[in-house]
Formats: C-alpha cells, structure tokens, sequence
C-alpha cells in the first residue's frame, strides 16, 4: 500500500511538471543533463521519454543506465528529483500508446521514424519538495521567518523508495 502511495504522490507532481532535466553520466564520468518531456507515469511508476535511438544520450545510457530527473515548477513551488535505472524500449505498441501530435516537432515521420524509440525509467529513490502556497504568501512566511528569526517552512518535503 505504501508504494502505490509514493507512486501516486510522485505521479501527480511529474504530471503538473511534465518538463524534467533528464541527467546521464558521460564517457569522460561527467553529467550530462538535457530537457525532455515525460510522456507518461505508468500505474508502477515508471516514466517514459520519447527520444532518437542514436542520440548520445542513448549511448550514455547504454552505457551506464543511473540517472537522475530535475523536475521543477517555481509557479506552484513543486519539485522533484527521480534516481532510477534507465532502460531503452523499442515496443511498437508503447509507441503507439503514448505518441502525440507534439512528438511530431522532434519526429516529423511520426510513428514510421526510424530513429524513434523510448526511454523507461525505473524510480528507485525521488525526493519532493511542495508548497501549495502561493508566491504571494511564500514571499510573506519568508520575511516573516526573517522579522522574528524564525526558520522559514518551505512547505512539504520527503524522500521516498520504491
């Protein structure tokens, strides 16, 4: 119960967010961060990315297949960090499933481009921090904190497994 729990907590936030900072580690031991669009949280949390099958980051992840997702939106003060284990996906019937007018922009051949294939992330450990707060009222619990020397409290934060 409590891993459908953490799945379901994490799937909301990444579904609000969409956009992470999705980081693999180089050839030289360095990390290597890009933008991608998450496509889809499944029900057993893991996320899956549209990518090209001969980018360096699927040699990076061929490689070595840790990596770490940055997702984060100062508007509604939501952010997470997702470690898990990277896998590339080549299932015509996934594709088909989670394939959008969007992908077209990256994929112009849509579903018959031969370069596109998936990327599944497997959530090992992520952390959160959420504040249902406005900008507005963070601002003020700030300089409040700050008057009466108090500690500042920034709303929600967790680690959780799965």
């Amino acid at each position: 119960m409590k891993n459908e729990k953490n799945i379901a907590l994490l799937k909301d936030m990444i579904d609000e967010v969409r956009i992470c900072m999705f980081t693999t580690l180089s050839e030289k031991d360095e990390f290597s961060s890009r933008p991608m669009g998450t496509v889809k949280v499944e029900d057993d949390g893991s996320i899956w990315f549209f990518t090209n099958e001969y980018s360096l980051k699927t040699k990076e992840i061929s490689k070595e297949n840790q990596v770490t997702l940055g997702y984060s939106d100062p508007s509604s003060n939501t952010y997470v960090s997702v470690n898990g284990k990277a896998e590339l996906v080549d299932d015509k019937a996934k594709k088909e499933a989670y394939f959008s007018a969007a992908i077209k922009a990256w994929f112009p051949d849509g579903l018959e481009d031969p370069r596109l294939i998936l990327i599944k992330v497997e959530p090992r450990v992520a952390e959160y921090w959420d504040s249902s707060s406005s900008k507005m009222v963070v601002a003020f619990n700030m300089l409040k904190a700050i008057v009466t020397a108090t500690t500042f409290d920034e709303g929600k934060h967790d680690r959780i497994s799965f």
